[in-house]
């Protein structure tokens, strides 16, 4: 067999330019208007207008805007003290959480406080983003708060452009070890005070004096549930970070 017939198509001699004509193909002569399109109008018997570029100037035709501005934000603190309700509560998407059950082998060393029912913990980091406007666009990452897993925070800070420490105003000493990390490192940070049970054990210049930070470190108080002062802590630490950008490009 050396050719083959489609079906559709009505019998012809095979051979020559009759095989493949529309007389053949189709049963219309060569000559005669073929009807197009859904009413049927005949096509022009000439050859086809040549191609033109839309001139449509509408919004399918504008040029994509630019990307937004990556941003990495680190939310750091002690153990327990809510930074994976901090990072739940703010981002876009669904936050990816590294959580384990806390087991009996814990118990005297992790100790999330007589106030806490917290029966899970972060044993790698969270995650999550937020797009703060068109051109920046936040991607938080979530220490975990055991002084076990301490080595992964340089991993954790390397490009960060600062950091929210997370604060439990009825255990002050679970967050020295961050802000001594981040005062080492040089790296911004604001310090955010969880308000558990929406109140403060502590005022907030007690609080800056118990942690012997200076004025230039921002101390503010916010909710690690609610998704505004979230938020607006967030906020703070971009502000502190572009202060520093400002003063080092000057300098």
């Amino acid at each position: 067999m050396d050719f083959v017939r489609s079906p559709e198509w009505p019998g012809a001699p095979i051979g020559g330019l009759a095989g493949n004509s529309a007389t053949a193909r189709y049963g219309t002569a060569s000559g005669a208007a073929l009807a197009t399109g859904r009413g049927g109008s005949p096509s022009p018997t000439g050859p086809p207008a040549p191609y033109r570029p839309s001139t449509d100037t509408g919004p399918t035709n504008r040029p994509p805007s630019a990307p937004p501005v990556p941003v990495k934000i680190l939310v750091a603190g002690g153990f327990g003290v809510g930074k994976t309700t901090t990072v739940g509560a703010i981002s876009e998407i669904a936050p990816l959480t590294t959580e384990a059950e806390m087991t009996s082998a814990g118990i005297g060393v992790d100790d999330p406080g007589i106030r806490s029912t917290k029966t899970t913990t972060t044993v790698a980091m969270d995650f999550g983003c937020v797009t703060i406007d068109r051109s920046l666009k936040l991607y938080l990452f979530g220490t975990p708060g055991q002084s076990r897993f301490g080595f992964m925070w340089d991993d954790l800070a390397r490009g960060a452009l600062g950091a929210l420490v997370v604060v439990d105003s009825a255990r002050l000493d679970d967050c020295f070890p961050a802000i001594d990390f981040f005062e080492r490192a040089g790296l911004p940070f604001v310090v955010g005070v969880n308000a558990f049970d929406g109140r403060l054990a502590l005022e907030l210049g007690e609080i800056r004096w118990a942690l012997a930070i200076g004025d230039h470190v921002p101390l503010v108080q916010f909710d690690a549930r609610d998704r505004l002062s979230v938020r607006d802590a967030l906020l703070v630490v971009l502000d502190r970070a572009l202060d520093r950008a400002t003063r080092d490009r000057k300098a």
